[in-house]
C-alpha cells in the first residue's frame, strides 16, 4: 500500500510539476510577444495631447487600459502567426535529439497547450478586449452621474453587454439558419459550445477570403517594397556624375527662387528705381539662369503681374522637392557598397522568385491531391491524439521542415504587404507617431484576423501537413470539399495572374503602342492611295 501512494503521489507531483513547468513558458512566451508587441505599437501610436490628455488623470488613465488591452492583443496576433512555425520545428528537434536532456521540456502537451491557449485568448481579444477598449476610450460616463472613471466603466459595461446581446442574437439566428436540426431554443444559452466557435468560424472564414485577395497581390507588390528598401545595382551608369548635374541644377532652381523672390518684393514696396536698375542688371546678366535676359525690368512689371510669379515660384518649389528626392536617391546609391549593390539586391528578388514558385507548385500539388483523393481535408477533431517526435512531416526532413517555416513567414508577410497597400486602406494603414489610439484598435483587429487565419490558410493550401490542433482544427467549413477545392483553385490561378501581369506588364505596353503605331501609320497610308 505505501509503495502504491508513493507511486500515486510521485505521478501527481510529475504532473504538477509538468503543469507548472508549461505554465512558466507560457508566461515568458507572453511576456516577450508583449514586449515585441509594446515596440511596434509605440513606433506608431501617437503622443500628443489628443491621445494622452495629460491634464486629466482619468483620460491618462483611460488611455494606458486601451493601449494594454490593445498591446495584448497584438501580442497573441503574432503568437497566433508563429504556432505552426514552432510546431513543425519542435517536431524536427525531437526527430534529430530524441534523448537529449535539453529538450525534454519540449513535448506535446506543450504544444497543444500553446494552441489551446492562443485559439483562447485570440477569441477573447478579438470579442472582448479590443472591443472595450475603444468603447472604454469612447465613453464619458452616464448623464446624471458624477464624472469620474468608475462612470465610465458602467458606461462601457452596459454598451458593451448590449452590443454582446445583438452579436449573440444574430449568431442564433444564423445558426439556427444554417443548420435548424441542430440549434434547438435551448441551445440559445449555450454559449461556449454553439456560439461562440460558430461566430469565430464566420471570423476565421472572412480572415481566409482576406488572405485569397490580398496574399497574390502581397506576391507582386513585395518586389517593389524590396526594390524601394534595397540598393539597385546600377549598371552602365555614372551616379557620381549623375549627382553633380542634379547638384548644380538644385543650385540654379535655388538662384531662380531668390531672383523671384526679390522682384515680388520690389512689386509690392513699389521698389526705388536703384533696386529695379540692380535687379534689372542682374536679370540681363543671366542671374536667374537665362529667364527673362533680353528683358528690362519695367517691361516685365508690363506683361508679368504678380499672380505669373506667384505661380511660378509654386512650380520652382515642387521642381526642387523633385530634385532634392532624387539627389537623396542618388546620394544613398553613392554610399552603398558594391556588396550590398551587386549581391544582396539580386540575392532578395531570387528568394521571392523562388518563394513564390514553391508556393505555386505547392498549391497546384494539393489541388491534384485533392481531386485524386490522396489529400485529405484539414478538419481534424477536437480531442484527436497528438504526439510530437514520431515521423517528419516533410519528404525533405529537417529541410524540407525548414522550407515550410520560410514559406509560411513568407506568406504572413506578403499577405500583410498586399493587405495594407490596397487603396481601400489608405485612411486605415497605420503611419509612425501619427496614428490615434482608435485606428490602432482597428488595426489590431484586423492584424488578429489574419493572423488567425494564416495557420489555416497554409493547411488549406498544402503549404505543410501538420495538423491544426484544438479548436483551429474543429472549424467547420473546413471539412467541406467543395470550399477547400475552390479555394485552391482560386488562389493559384490568382497568383499566377498576378505574376504573369506583373513580368509582362511592360512588353504588353510596348507590343501595344507598337501595333497602335502601325494600324495609324497603315490608315493613313490607305487614305494616301485613296
Amino acid at each position: 500500500m505505501d509503495e502504491e501512494e508513493e507511486e500515486v503521489t510521485d505521478i501527481k507531483l510529475q504532473i504538477f510539476h509538468n503543469n507548472l513547468r508549461e505554465n512558466i513558458i507560457f508566461l515568458l512566451l507572453l511576456m516577450l510577444l508583449y514586449l515585441a508587441s509594446y515596440a511596434l505599437v509605440s513606433r506608431f501610436r501617437r503622443k500628443d495631447r489628443d491621445d494622452l490628455f495629460s491634464t486629466d488623470e482619468d483620460e491618462v488613465l483611460v488611455y494606458r487600459i486601451s493601449s494594454w488591452l490593445c498591446t495584448f492583443s497584438m501580442a497573441i496576433a503574432v503568437g497566433a502567426a508563429l504556432l505552426l512555425p514552432i510546431s513543425i520545428a519542435s517536431n524536427e528537434i525531437l526527430l534529430l535529439y530524441p534523448n537529449s536532456y535539453y529538450v525534454k521540456w519540449l513535448n506535446s502537451s506543450l504544444i497543444q497547450g500553446l494552441w489551446n491557449h492562443v485559439f483562447l485568448f485570440s477569441n477573447l481579444s478579438l470579442f472582448v478586449f479590443l472591443p472595450f477598449a475603444y468603447l472604454f476610450t469612447e465613453s464619458t460616463g452616464f448623464v446624471g452621474h458624477k464624472k469620474g472613471i468608475i462612470a465610465r466603466v458602467y458606461e462601457t459595461f452596459t454598451v458593451f453587454s448590449l452590443l454582446a446581446t445583438v452579436v449573440l442574437g444574430i449568431t442564433y439566428v444564423l445558426s439556427a439558419v444554417m443548420d435548424p436540426e441542430r440549434i434547438g431554443f435551448l441551445s440559445l444559452l449555450n454559449l461556449g459550445s454553439v456560439h461562440l466557435p460558430f461566430l469565430y468560424s464566420c471570423v476565421s472564414f472572412l480572415g481566409v477570403l482576406l488572405l485569397l485577395v490580398c496574399t497574390p497581390l502581397g506576391f507582386v507588390r513585395l518586389f517593389g517594397v524590396m526594390g524601394q528598401v534595397l540598393v539597385k545595382p546600377h549598371l552602365l551608369r555614372d551616379v557620381n556624375e549623375e549627382y553633380q548635374v542634379y547638384y548644380m541644377e538644385i543650385a540654379s532652381v535655388k538662384r531662380k527662387l531668390a531672383n523671384i523672390e526679390l522682384l515680388n518684393v520690389s512689386i509690392s514696396g513699389n521698389g526705388s528705381s536703384s533696386l529695379r536698375s540692380s535687379f534689372t542688371r542682374s536679370y540681363t546678366n543671366g542671374g536667374a539662369g537665362g529667364y527673362y535676359k533680353h528683358t528690362s525690368l519695367e517691361h516685365l512689371y508690363q506683361r508679368k503681374p504678380l499672380d505669373s510669379h506667384q505661380n511660378e515660384h509654386e512650380k520652382l518649389n515642387q521642381r526642387l522637392r523633385e530634385l532634392e528626392s532624387e539627389s537623396r536617391e542618388l546620394e544613398k546609391l553613392r554610399k552603398s557598397s558594391a556588396f550590398q549593390r551587386n549581391f544582396v539586391y539580386p540575392l532578395a528578388m531570387l528568394s521571392l522568385l523562388f518563394f513564390t514558385g514553391i508556393t505555386v507548385l505547392l498549391v497546384v500539388q494539393n489541388t491534384l491531391e485533392l481531386l485524386i483523393g490522396i489529400k485529405a481535408l484539414p478538419l481534424s477533431k477536437r480531442l484527436q491524439q497528438f504526439t510530437l517526435g514520431i515521423t517528419s512531416l516533410s519528404k525533405l526532413g529537417p529541410f524540407g521542415a525548414g522550407l515550410e517555416v520560410c514559406l509560411i513567414f513568407y506568406l504572413g508577410a506578403t499577405s500583410v504587404v498586399g493587405f495594407y497597400t490596397m487603396p481601400f486602406m489608405r485612411h486605415v494603414r497605420p503611419q509612425k507617431r501619427k496614428t490615434s489610439l482608435a485606428q490602432l484598435i482597428l488595426n489590431c483587429a484586423l492584424v488578429l484576423i489574419l493572423s488567425s487565419a494564416l495557420p489555416l490558410l497554409s493547411r488549406i493550401i498544402g503549404i505543410t501537413n501538420f495538423d491544426l490542433l484544438g479548436d483551429f482544427g474543429a472549424i467547420e467549413w473546413l471539412g467541406n470539399f467543395q470550399i477547400v477545392l475552390l479555394y485552391n483553385l482560386i488562389f493559384g490561378t490568382t497568383t499566377a495572374l498576378c505574376l504573369v501581369n506583373k513580368f509582362t506588364a511592360a512588353v504588353r505596353q510596348e507590343l501595344c503602342a507598337r501595333l497602335v503605331e502601325n494600324y495609324v501609320l497603315f490608315t493613313n497610308y490607305m487614305s494616301f492611295i485613296n
